[in-house]
């Protein structure tokens, strides 16, 4: 049951306002579903898994209804198996249950292969890690694990995974392998089909098979005969078949992603390799993927690229080839309105709003194992260049290639963002339809032709962009999935496009997406009724009783995809341009806990759907403060993944805002106007608390923090966590005069003390002393304590207190630094952030120019470039292991890798470990300590790669972060300015 939250009608949907629909949504969950999962199945799969493992709420079963695409079915139950045994299990309760199963993972598939209107497993929470064998040769991968996680693990050993979707910072390599998804440069010849050594499926069956045993085929032959000898069969049939092996190499020589992998009886000998072939591609319809061995690719380190731009989309669709030749590695096609539509991603200039229409450019980049060979392909890039007509048509356009990662970067994430940059900027309300399809690569600029002429003849805005090299276009649709008029106006061009493609092209209907819902009801128009039957003898084979994925490759219904197609309600502005994508949820913190950004607006939408008085509405309204507003950690990490920037982070606090009373706003501003007398009390209780544990240890403290939980309310009391430390030591004295910034403590470094433990420094004594050595003294003004950098106010939404604080601290900051001619230097990355950031929308006028003027520095960022250069480390350790913080990513110290958080760790360290699953600790200022079993699902993943290995210091740049590590790993975190000062003792 969802905790009930008596103040969440705060944030109820009003009748009458923007986002309520004007007609009654088709795809709102019925009064009917408000219980959530029916009691007997719920009960079912509780006791054949526990019920730790069954997400039955209706809160858990609308937030797993949506995934990337434009289709939404609300399961019966979601089970969160953690052991391919669970996975045995559940095949066996299908079978002998008549229900179906549909596996998801990353939820960023397109066509709706990840959602089901049954049993909905999810294989991300407990289906992750990497295995690095060979010497990088091979990577052994589980199928929850995000495909970036696993190329971080590689790069060590200079290796790379074969396929490079748009989406690899957050798909997983299950549904990778299962769609055989691509990317920019994979091609036909790095996809998962050609690359995934071996692989171990449980088959519907509960049969369990790893390909790459070497008796992988006696065993087969032993636990499945009919299907071992049914897969020889099909071989034979197929090879015995002249015109139908034509047909399949024809079809394979171009990307395809439609129907099953019938090469698969070409290329391999055996049914255990037939199987592999089989599984790839197949998108959870003929088993569970439980894990991939894959060959790795060596990266091409050296690299240049450049945005070309052409005065038509002719012009650039028939320059594609002519790079290809070159060897280009990519060759990218953006169109004018993809171009334009782009602005807004980090990085893209404004002006590219005012591109013409009718232009188009290629993203052309070459990749190479050395400098030398990188010169040779920018020769051979010149030398296309000259013969091409390029035009400059804006002042910020680029017509040249570049070695610069951040100039590369910048073009990258322009294009890997088109889907949903392009999608933010479609008319409210409107549904998203992403395709792809592939031609033979020399007919390229006639299919980006026709297919313009398809989108303008029916209607929609007309957009192409693609991976030109390959032949492979992308393209988007918006419609009213409301309104039937707009339903058939969107099926009478599917059709329309369908028969195009394969007719006059004869392409791939899905290029690299998977067949998914949408194509899957135009499968025999693409592969002929010859091919089409062998399919469906194929799913027969494997999955006898239909137990997996209905309708996600194979769907005799004409109509099947316009079935669950879901509408986008208006609801708050901020999230209104969410296409759900999940590029957000990888660095969430509490994905494993409640929902993630994407979740959270899922479930506003649905409440939007919902007419007045609905219980579905109300089961929502109840469930949403804990599992979406309270544990929130507010990092707003989330804004730097979506491509189009939305903060979900800063919409829960608005919510905060909501829930909050007058007079909790009133005493929010007391406290703060009070705040050194706030601060002196809790250094107070700290100290008491101290005294307490001396004598009886952490549980009294612990029981007492829980019963005032209990008598006011959780967000209002901390627990007591055993790495609460003692009080901070008085301020260091200080002197104005000769001073090279002045330093402002952060309030947690003024009441927190250092970690336990002998020789453990204090952060502001560390900093002084630092200074002092480089001969560029602080100023600590003696007035600091009755100030503080609002943070604290911003993260829980009190208005008026942030307002009082944020106004106060710039006017003794301009008072401090003489009218903004010192800098301030502070002490905790969170605060340098609120300080420099946040605080602007809560100043007055007057306050608001005082803020322009002063300058605000990350004391890590200032030792780097001020005081480093001025110190030698005499005592290096041999190793750190570093916990970058939130703030560090917004405020750019740790870009590249080699920002001044890690490189003051490298001054101080011999060897710095920055971990593969380094993520937000879900601490969150005090957040970690009101619920934390936040913080625990955060740092799991990171905590267990730090627990993996010894390490002489443990770094961060944040007091409450260097906290909820220490809670997580048992290990002291400390400061890398502490570990800066004792490395330099006795510098000259």
């Amino acid at each position: 049951m969802p905790r009930r939250d008596p103040k969440g009608n705060r944030w109820r949907p009003a009748p009458g306002t923007p986002g309520a629909p004007a007609r009654p949504a088709p795809d709102r969950v019925g009064e009917a579903r408000a219980g959530g999962t029916p009691p007997g199945l719920r009960g079912d799969l509780e006791q054949l898994l526990g019920p730790g493992k069954v997400l039955g709420g209706i809160s858990d079963l609308v937030r797993y209804a949506s995934d990337a695409s434009p289709y939404r079915f609300v399961p019966q139950v979601v089970v969160v198996p953690d052991s391919v045994q669970d996975v045995v299990k559940l095949m066996a309760y299908a079978r002998g249950q008549r229900r179906n199963l549909v596996f998801r993972a990353a939820g960023t598939s397109l066509n709706g292969q990840a959602q089901g209107e049954d049993i909905l497993v999810d294989v991300r929470r407990h289906f992750s890690g990497v295995e690095v064998e060979a010497g990088g040769d091979r990577a052994r991968v589980l199928p929850g694990t995000v495909l970036a996680r696993v190329n971080s693990a590689l790069a060590r050993h200079r290796r790379v995974l074969g396929p490079d979707p748009a989406s690899a910072a957050a798909a997983t390599v299950g549904g990778v392998l299962a769609n055989n998804a691509s990317g920019m440069a994979a091609g036909t010849s790095r996809d998962s089909y050609r690359t995934v050594v071996s692989l171990t499926a449980v088959l519907p069956s509960g049969t369990v098979v790893d390909t790459g045993d070497a008796d992988a085929d006696a065993a087969l032959a032993a636990a499945e005969p009919e299907l071992h000898q049914g897969l020889l069969d099909l071989k034979d049939e197929i090879e015995g078949d002249p015109e139908l092996i034509a047909r399949i190499r024809t079809k394979y020589a171009i990307k395809n992603t439609s129907g099953y992998r019938l090469d698969a009886f070409l290329d391999a000998e055996t049914p255990a390799q037939i199987l592999r072939g089989l599984m790839v591609g197949s998108q959870g319809t003929l088993g569970f993927v439980a894990e991939a061995v894959y060959a790795t690719l060596p990266t091409r380190p050296a690299v240049t690229a450049g945005l070309l731009f052409f005065p038509s989309l002719d012009a650039a669709a028939a320059a594609a080839p002519l790079f290809a030749q070159a060897g280009a590695e990519a060759v990218e096609l953006m169109d004018g309105h993809v171009l334009r539509a782009s602005v807004g991603v980090a990085g893209v200039p404004a002006d590219w709003a005012e591109l013409p229409r009718e232009c188009a450019a290629l993203l052309v980049e070459f990749r190479a194992a050395d400098e030398t060979e990188l010169a040779a392909y920018e020769r051979a890039a010149r030398r296309v260049c000259d013969d091409l007509g390029l035009i400059l048509p804006v002042p910020s356009a680029r017509n040249g290639f570049s070695r610069d990662p951040d100039e590369t970067g910048r073009l990258w994430r322009a294009r890997k963002a088109f889907v949903a940059a392009v999608g933010g900027s479609r008319p409210p309300g409107t549904t998203l339809i992403t395709e792809d399809f592939a031609v033979p690569p020399a007919r390229l600029a006639e299919a980006c032709a026709e297919l313009l002429a398809l989108q303008e003849r029916h209607g929609f805005d007309a957009a192409v962009a693609g991976h030109a090299a390959h032949g492979n276009l992308h393209f988007l649709l918006a419609f009213d999935a409301s309104d039937p008029a707009d339903v058939e106006r969107y099926a009478a061009f599917m059709d329309d496009f369908c028969h195009t493609v394969t007719e006059r092209f004869d392409g791939s209907l899905k290029a690299e997406h998977g067949t998914g819902r949408n194509l899957a009801p135009f499968l025999e128009l693409e592969w002929g009724p010859r091919a089409t039957a062998l399919m469906w003898r194929i799913k027969a084979l494997l999955d006898p009783d239909g137990i997996l994925a209905p309708r996600v490759v194979l769907d005799q219904d004409p109509r099947g995809h316009l079935r669950g197609l879901k509408t986008l309600p208006a609801t708050e502005a901020a999230a209104d341009p969410c296409i759900e994508c999940g590029f957000c949820e990888p660095v969430c913190p509490s994905r494993d806990l409640t929902t993630t950004p994407r979740q959270r607006i899922v479930l506003r939408r649905e409440m939007y759907r919902q007419p007045p008085g609905s219980p579905v509405l109300q089961e929502l309204l109840d469930a949403y403060g804990h599992d979406a507003v309270d544990t929130c950690a507010g990092d707003s990490l989330c804004a730097t993944a979506c491509p189009v920037g939305i903060d979900t982070g800063a919409l829960m606090k608005d919510f905060r805002r909501l829930r909050h009373t007058r007079a909790e706003q009133r005493a929010a501003a007391s406290l703060a106007t009070h705040w050194q007398t706030a601060e002196r009390a809790v250094r107070t209780a700290l100290s008491a608390a101290a005294a307490v544990r001396d004598r009886a240890g952490d549980r009294p403290l612990t029981s007492a923090a829980a019963l005032a939980r209990r008598a006011l309310r959780p967000e209002l009391v901390p627990e007591w966590l055993p790495e609460t430390p003692r009080p901070a030591p008085h301020l260091p004295r200080t002197s104005r005069q000769g001073a090279a910034a002045v330093y402002f403590p952060s309030c947690v470094n003024r009441i927190f003390g250092p970690p336990a433990g002998a020789g453990r420094g204090w952060v502001v004594q560390s900093l002084v002393t630092l200074a002092a050595r480089a001969g560029q003294p602080l100023w600590i003004p003696p007035d600091t304590t009755r100030t503080c950098c609002a943070t604290i106010w911003h993260s829980k939404g009190y208005d008026a207190g942030n307002a009082v604080m944020a106004n106060r601290v710039v006017e003794h900051a301009w008072a401090w630094t003489g009218g903004g001619r010192l800098p301030v230097v502070v002490d905790a990355q969170s605060c340098a952030l609120g300080l420099s950031r946040d605080v602007v929308p809560y100043l007055t006028d007057t306050n608001r120019e005082l803020h322009a003027e002063l300058t605000i520095v990350d004391a890590v960022a200032w030792a780097a470039g001020q005081l480093l250069p001025k110190l030698t480390v005499t005592r290096p350790l041999d190793s750190a292991v570093l916990h970058p913080t939130c703030a560090a990513t917004h405020l750019g110290a740790t870009a590249s890798g080699a920002g001044a958080l890690e490189t003051l760790a490298r001054a101080c360290a011999r060897e710095v470990v920055v971990p593969d699953d380094a993520g937000c600790c879900g601490f969150a200022g005090d957040r970690g300590m009101l619920h934390e079993p936040l913080t625990a699902a955060a740092t799991r993943p990171e905590a267990e790669e730090v627990a993996a290995r010894a390490f002489g210091a443990h770094l961060s740049a944040n007091r409450m972060c260097e906290l909820a590590m220490e809670h997580a790993t048992g290990e002291a975190y400390e400061s890398v300015l502490v570990a800066l000062e004792r490395g330099t003792r006795g510098c000259p």
